[in-house]
């Protein structure tokens, strides 16, 4: 499954942050643990926010890599779909539909 991970941070702690994250190697930056794929990660450093898509079929495993982050910024997790889930969902809720309501 996919989750989308929002995250905003408030100015007190952000170049704390900064301080952490820029001394990360690549590696370390990308190792989200065991389980867990991350599809991508945008950051809008202005705003002090960012997004990052991640996929697991173990919830505990990205809650066990999201609390490494929590105590620094407010995280907000939700399911999401691509494309090709979207559309087969699609075509589910309109055949949902027309069965109950016939149109």
């Amino acid at each position: 499954m996919k989750f989308k991970v929002e995250w905003s941070m408030g100015g007190e702690g952000f170049l704390d942050i900064l301080n952490i994250w820029s001394s990360m190697t690549p590696e370390q930056r990308a190792d989200v643990g065991d389980g867990v794929t991350m599809i991508g990660r945008w950051h809008d450093t202005n705003a002090r926010s960012g997004v990052a898509i991640m996929e697991t079929t173990d919830l505990a495993a990205l809650n066990r890599y999201l609390g490494q982050w929590n105590p620094y910024m407010d995280l907000d997790v939700s399911p999401v779909l691509d494309d090709e889930e979207t559309a087969a969902l699609a075509k589910d809720v309109l055949a949902d539909h027309k069965a109950y309501h016939g149109d």
